[in-house]
């Protein structure tokens, strides 16, 4: 009898894990010019990060991916670094609140090398209903000290009946060699009596034979006694 309540306590544990908790880490390193690559995903309330590193004109790759379902949360990070090589780093979030909860998704992506090419990409979508809360925010960093430097970040936050969504996006693309790229994407909505609030910055910097680009763009919508506010900075630099 102790053994078989045992085992209902246990299964009840890890039925209550399974749902509110998860968690991930994943880790690769190549050295000599190898080729590294990192993934972690995470569902459940989530929480997910990768890290891939390469030398000597080796390649890294980072992946992360996290969702957080029923009362939301979702954090992922993903970094990729890489001597006279290729780095390429990805992380998405996605969070959902219902009935007053809270949806929080956080996407960070970072790429760095030296001599060689830096490529983040960076996704955050959060939702909330019936007085539920929505926020997103994601981040994307690349960093060429030599050139081609491409950096790409997206928000997402959805409120509708009470609720409120709050979405920014910021991504840095800078190259010390030339050709440096960001684009930013903000997007929240709101209705029936919610409110959306976005905001977004994207930074541009590229070096001696320069070619720089920013795209930003932050929209807001609200619908049916909704309340929208939207802001958008972008800001080009080449030394």
């Amino acid at each position: 009898m102790k053994t078989t309540l045992l085992a209902i306590g246990a299964l009840m544990l890890w039925s209550e894990a399974s749902v509110y908790a998860a968690s991930a880490t994943a880790t690769s390193i190549a050295t000599n010019g190898g080729s590294s690559r990192a993934t972690a995903v995470a569902v459940g309330n989530a929480d997910a990060s990768a890290v891939a590193g390469a030398t000597n004109g080796g390649r890294a790759i980072a992946n992360s991916t996290a969702f957080g379902n029923r009362r939301g949360y979702a954090s992922s990070d993903a970094i990729a670094t890489a001597d006279r090589g290729l780095a390429v780093s990805n992380s998405r979030a996605d969070a959902r609140g219902y009935f007053g909860g809270r949806a929080i998704a956080t996407s960070e992506s970072l790429a760095a090398t030296v001599g060689g090419v830096a490529i983040s990409n960076s996704d955050a979508t959060s939702r909330g209903v019936w007085g539920g809360q929505a926020q997103s925010h994601s981040t994307s960093a690349a960093l060429s000290r030599w050139g081609i430097a491409t950096s790409d970040s997206r928000a997402h936050s959805d409120s509708r009946f009470w609720g409120r969504a709050v979405s920014r996006s910021d991504s840095l693309a800078d190259s010390d060699g030339g050709i440096a790229r960001s684009r930013v994407q903000s997007d929240s909505r709101a209705g029936f009596f919610a409110s959306a609030q976005s905001d977004g910055i994207g930074i541009s910097v590229a070096g001696p034979f320069r070619s720089s680009q920013s795209d930003v763009r932050a929209s807001s919508r609200a619908t049916r006694f909704g309340r929208g506010n939207a802001n958008a900075v972008g800001i080009e630099i080449r030394p």
